[in-house]
């Protein structure tokens, strides 16, 4: 099981436990993570999952695929540490993993 911690535009933090094989983006929903809209339900064919990877998680997070590079063309506010939290899956690794969730979904 892996620690996540979310944090939301206004600085609240909620952390939750995230299963081994579960995206980042399943742990929110399940959780009820405001601002995770996951509208298209984990299949990297919207931005709604959109988050912002603390600098320290980065590599541990892994790089963008090719897909999800495109999908964050229609993400707000895209950074350096954009990232689809759907396309991120849960491991004993990124235990204490912190990301921000954005302002605002498209």
């Amino acid at each position: 099981m892996a620690k996540i911690t979310f944090i939301q535009h206004n600085g609240t933090e909620q952390t939750v436990d995230g299963l081994p094989g579960m995206s980042v983006m399943e742990t929110a929903v399940k959780n009820q993570v405001p601002g995770i809209d996951a509208d298209c339900g984990g299949a990297c064919a919207c931005a709604t999952c959109h988050v912002y990877i603390e600098p320290d998680w980065v590599e541990k997070a892994g790089a963008r695929n090719p897909m999800e590079e495109d999908m964050l063309d229609f993400a707000f506010d895209v950074r350096d540490n954009s990232r689809l939290s759907c396309q991120i899956k849960v491991s004993d690794a990124l235990d204490g993993l912190r990301v921000k969730v954005p302002e605002k979904q498209f």
